[in-house]
């Protein structure tokens, strides 16, 4: 089990992403992975961050990140982990959980 904590992060927009219709808003995604990773890695340390990738905080790197979002028009949500894009517009919790997985979380059973 891991004991350094992870930063997911969760790049999105209130509006969803034209290429995005029917899907969850950005926020609603960030709110249902919080919730689900912290069902499969009970008690083990993350941090799941939203990020407005219209108005990014004042971190430098996150800013970039958001800045790219927009200009490459990428799907959005954006799921990162550790600066790893790992989801795109509908992230997948297979491939999430298995980033985390590679970096030493246990799932729980």
């Amino acid at each position: 089990m891991t004991t350094n904590q992870i930063e997911i992060l969760v790049y999105g927009a209130e509006q969803i992403c034209a290429s995005c219709v029917n899907l969850p808003s950005s926020m609603d995604t960030y709110e249902w992975l919080e919730a689900a990773i912290a069902r499969k890695f009970p008690n083990q340390p993350f941090k799941v961050e939203y990020i407005d990738i219209f108005n990014p905080p004042a971190d430098d790197e996150k800013r970039t990140f958001a800045q790219r979002v927009v200009e490459e028009d990428m799907f959005y949500p954006v799921v990162v982990i550790e600066g790893k894009v790992v989801g795109e517009g509908n992230p997948r919790l297979k491939t999430i959980y298995a980033e985390m997985e590679s970096r030493g979380y246990i799932p729980s059973a």
